[in-house]
C-alpha cells in the first residue's frame, strides 16, 4: 500500500511538472496573440502567422523525437500528448477566426505520439498502423519510430518482426535508403503570398475601428487617414 501511494505521489508530481512546462509555452502564445490583437492585425494574417508558428513546433518536436531515442519512449509520448491536449484547448478557445486550421499543422507530431502511447503494438498490423494510427507518416518515418521505440514504464514491446519486415520491404520498393529521409523539412519561408492574404481580407479588416489621433484630424497632409480603405483599391 505504501509503495502504491508513493508511486501515485511521484506520478502526480510528474504531471504537475508537465502541466507547468506546457503552461509556460501557452503563456508565450497568449502574449503573442494579445500583441497581434492590440496591433489590429487582420484575421487572415493572424491565421497565417500562427500556422507558421505551429508548423515550426511540429517540425522541431517531430524531428527531435525521431533523432533521439530517449524522446521515443512511452512516458515521453504521454508527456507530449498532455501538452498537445492543452494546445488544442488553447486553439479552440482562441477561436477559428484567428486560428484557422492551425491544429492541422501539428498532425505529424500528433501521429507520432499516437504511436508511442497506443497499446498492444506487437498485435498491430501494418495496414492498421498506416491507415488508422499514423496515416500522415511515411513508411520511413514509421520504420524509424518503430525501431526507436522503448517502453520505460511497462516494458512493452514495439511492433512485431513481421511488421518491421514489411516496412523494410516497402522502403526497398520505394528505393528510399537515405539515412535521414524520415525527417521533416525545416522550411522557414513564409507559407503564404501577399496576394493570398489580400484575397482573404475584406474592407472590415482594414477599418478596424482605430481612431485617428486628435492632433492629425483635419490636417491636410494626413487627410487620407480619415478615409475608408478598400481592398479593391489595394489589389487594382
Amino acid at each position: 500500500a505504501r509503495q502504491a501511494a508513493a508511486a501515485a505521489a511521484v506520478a502526480d508530481a510528474h504531471q504537475q511538472v508537465i502541466g507547468k512546462a506546457w503552461g509556460e509555452i501557452l503563456a508565450v502564445f497568449d502574449s503573442l496573440l494579445a500583441k497581434v490583437k492590440a496591433a489590429h492585425v487582420p484575421d487572415a494574417l493572424t491565421q497565417a502567422l500562427f500556422k507558421q508558428l505551429f508548423s515550426f513546433v511540429n517540425v522541431n518536436l517531430f524531428n527531435q523525437l525521431l533523432l533521439r531515442r530517449e524522446c521515443c519512449s512511452f512516458s515521453n509520448g504521454e508527456h507530449v500528448r498532455t501538452g498537445l491536449s492543452q494546445v488544442e484547448g488553447w486553439i479552440v478557445a482562441a477561436g477559428p477566426d484567428v486560428m484557422g486550421d492551425s491544429w492541422d499543422e501539428l498532425r505529424f507530431i500528433r501521429n507520432a505520439v499516437q504511436f508511442l502511447v497506443i497499446g498492444n503494438k506487437p498485435r498491430r498490423t501494418l495496414d492498421e498502423i498506416q491507415n488508422d494510427i499514423c496515416p500522415e507518416l511515411s513508411i520511413q518515418q514509421l520504420y524509424r519510430i518503430s525501431t526507436m521505440y522503448w517502453d520505460d514504464r511497462y516494458n512493452t514491446e514495439t511492433v512485431s518482426s513481421e511488421v518491421l519486415a514489411k516496412m523494410k520491404q516497402q522502403m526497398a520498393e520505394a528505393n528510399s535508403s537515405s539515412s535521414h529521409s524520415f525527417l521533416l523539412d525545416d522550411d522557414a519561408t513564409l507559407p503564404f503570398q501577399a496576394a493570398e492574404v489580400l484575397s482573404n481580407l475584406d474592407d472590415r479588416d482594414l477599418n478596424a475601428g482605430i481612431a485617428v489621433p486628435q492632433a492629425l484630424r483635419g490636417a491636410g497632409d494626413y487627410a487620407f487617414l480619415e478615409k475608408d480603405l478598400k481592398i479593391a483599391a489595394m489589389t487594382a
